[in-house]
């Protein structure tokens, strides 16, 4: 194994899929007569009968990560956990590579305007992607007018202005036709990628030797599906026990992951087997196939 960083470990969390089915299972976190309890290896202290988690007033962890999962689908539990705390109402969750999502950007790229206009009337920050889903097409002008480039801008998962404003539907086609009018407001094409090139790159690669050190790469791209993504990815990269990362092609088998356009992952072939690279910012390992 290789592994330079001059950063410290971070344990990552086992999560959902980026975009999460509405039959996905919630998170075991619990919250009951106002108690919270931390999970997912988040030690608690009881005090005076409540259970108060290492990292408080720091949010919880399982339950920011929760709140932004059901913001994608779930009306009914968003609404019992940011009742209860209405400071997630704003809460953010890092999916990996720095993939960061609000409770709100989550809503958004699902075209959710319930659940939008919910978190907003609790506090949430709005964006333009959110303006995007209501069709406040004076907004989106607005903004582009103020910050001329900003409809390239990408917002989780890499999914575009153009995407969030499909996902709004009819009420969004005005601000649709006026993004299309721009031209640059869509994710731009990966390079296309060969299904026997991408087939040869599948399979499970190491760095070290336990279950959390194995990454796998599959060509089920079966998640993606919707009107999203214009381009889709075109491989899954999962670190065991952390969230699925889909893959853009760059050529010559250099990757970036979705929601992370500065992250590079690159195949190589040496005399054994395929090598991956892993460079992001500092961080650089490699991993092997088989």
């Amino acid at each position: 194994m290789i592994l330079e960083s001059k950063l410290s470990r971070r344990s990552l969390l086992q999560v959902a899929s980026i975009i999460l089915p509405a039959s996905a299972a919630s998170f075991s976190t619990s919250l009951l007569g106002g108690k919270a309890m931390a999970e997912g290896g988040e030690r608690t202290a009881a005090i005076d009968g409540n259970s108060v988690s290492d990292s408080y007033p720091a949010q919880a962890t399982e339950l920011v990560r929760e709140v932004v999962t059901v913001a994608h689908f779930d009306w009914k539990r968003l609404k019992e956990l940011v009742d209860l705390r209405p400071s997630l109402a704003v809460a953010a969750w890092d999916w990996g590579f720095g993939d960061r999502e609000t409770a709100l950007g989550a809503a958004s790229h699902m075209g959710n305007r319930a659940i939008a206009e919910y978190l907003l009337s609790k506090g949430a920050q709005p964006t333009i992607f959110s303006a995007t889903i209501f069709g406040q097409l004076d907004v989106v002008k607005a903004f582009v007018a103020a910050q001329p480039g900003i409809q390239r801008i990408r917002g989780p998962h890499s999914i575009s202005l153009l995407g969030h404003a499909r996902m709004g539907g009819a009420v969004a086609k005005p601000v649709l036709e006026f993004l299309q009018s721009l031209g640059d407001a869509d994710l731009e094409a990966a390079v296309p990628l060969p299904e026997a090139e991408g087939a040869a790159l599948t399979g499970t690669y190491t760095f070290g030797r336990s279950i959390a050190q194995q990454i796998e790469v599959n060509a089920d791209m079966r998640m993606y599906g919707g009107p999203a993504y214009t381009h889709p990815p075109q491989l899954n990269w999962t670190r065991k026990g952390t969230q699925t990362r889909g893959l853009f092609h760059l050529g010559g088998h250099e990757f970036y992951p979705n929601g992370a356009s500065s992250v590079r992952i690159r195949f190589t072939q040496d005399a054994n087997a395929v090598v991956m690279t892993v460079t992001d910012g500092d961080v650089v390992f490699t991993a092997r196939k088989g």
